[in-house]
């Protein structure tokens, strides 16, 4: 074989690079943008606490929370479990543009006023990622895994013993 019989890299292209270039174009990562949901849509978040088991439901609305068909403020009676419900709406400033409606069952009210603000941080999360950050950097998207420990034989509580008597 001689040179003009074997084809070069430069013959095997046919279409010049600038052509192929703009032929293919560029991976652009599009920004997330908040898409109107359909009227009437539900954002869910599941939130637990100990043995609170919080399911909550968001919806676009006047801003009231209902909580096992009772108003906030009848379900809880101390403050900071108020609180503790409205943390996740106050810190992505939208405490009025969504209702809220919680089933929530187990535990005591400590613990399912914090299963709740975990809840409704999960949902905010599904309504639009841009809550992910501010909700993140205060801490309402992490799960509180700490549970009572058990109660061991021999023992009267889980770390409590039985008084020793020496005589």
């Amino acid at each position: 074989m001689t040179e003009s019989e074997t084809p070069t890299n430069e013959t095997e292209s046919s279409a010049p690079e600038s052509a192929v270039a703009a032929a293919v174009p560029e991976a652009q990562t599009p920004e997330p943008t908040a898409a109107e949901p359909p009227p009437g849509a539900f954002f869910w978040g599941t939130g637990r606490r100990k043995c609170a088991v919080a399911r909550v439901r968001l919806m676009r609305g006047a801003g009231k929370i209902l909580i096992n068909q009772r108003a906030v403020d009848q379900f809880f009676q101390e403050p900071q479990e108020r609180l503790a419900v409205r943390e996740s709406l106050l810190a992505t400033k939208t405490e009025g543009a969504f209702d809220v409606f919680v089933n929530v069952r187990g535990g005591g009210h400590t613990g399912q006023a914090q299963a709740i603000r975990l809840g409704v941080a999960r949902a905010l999360v599904r309504a639009d990622a841009r809550h992910e950050a501010p909700l993140r950097d205060k801490g309402y998207l992490t799960r509180d895994a700490r549970i009572v420990e058990r109660k061991k034989y021999g023992q009267r509580k889980a770390r409590r013993r039985f008084q020793f008597s020496k005589r």
